[in-house]
C-alpha cells in the first residue's frame, strides 16, 4: 500500500488517522520516535502489537532482573491485556475484566464452556428462570 492509500484505510477503517507527511518521516527514519497515540492508532490499523512497532532501547536486556513468583497468573494478565485491547467492543471488554478480576476465572471459563452447548433460547430461559426466582424472594 502507498502511504496515501495507509491513511485513506486507516480513515475509513477506524475513523482516525494520521498524515502522509508523518507516515513518510516515521518510514525514511527523519522521525524516530513515536507518540503512544500514533503508535496505537498503527498497531490497530495493521493489526499488531503495538510494541513491534518500535525499537528496543540499546541497553534493553531480555534477562530477568527480578524474581517471578510461581503464583503470578498468565491468565488474569492476558485477561486485562485483551480486555483493553478490544476496548471498542464494551461487552466482551467488560466480560475479560470482570474475569481477569474474580478469583477462580477458570471455574467460570469451565460454565462458559457448558453454556456454549445451549442454545440462546435456552440460556436466554435459564435467565428468565432466574430472574423470576429473584422476584419472588
Amino acid at each position: 500500500m502507498t502511504q496515501m492509500e495507509v491513511v485513506k484505510m486507516m480513515h475509513q477503517e477506524l475513523g482516525e488517522s494520521i498524515s502522509q507527511a508523518y507516515l513518510s518521516q516515521l518510514e525514511s527514519a527523519k522521525r524516530l520516535h513515536l507518540t503512544a497515540s500514533s503508535r496505537d492508532l498503527l498497531s490497530r490499523f495493521f493489526k499488531v502489537h503495538p510494541g513491534y512497532l518500535v525499537n528496543d532501547p540499546p541497553d534493553y536486556s531480555t534477562d530477568l532482573t527480578t524474581e517471578v513468583g510461581q503464583d503470578t497468573d498468565r491468565l488474569a494478565t492476558w485477561l486485562l491485556a485483551s480486555a483493553a485491547e478490544w476496548r471498542k467492543e464494551p461487552v466482551l471488554s467488560e466480560l475479560l475484566h470482570l474475569l481477569a478480576e474474580v478469583e477462580e476465572p477458570r471455574r467460570y471459563l469451565a460454565v462458559f464452556r457448558t453454556f456454549m452447548e445451549l442454545s440462546i433460547e435456552e440460556l436466554e430461559a435459564i435467565i428468565d428462570a432466574l430472574d423470576m426466582h429473584e422476584e419472588v424472594e
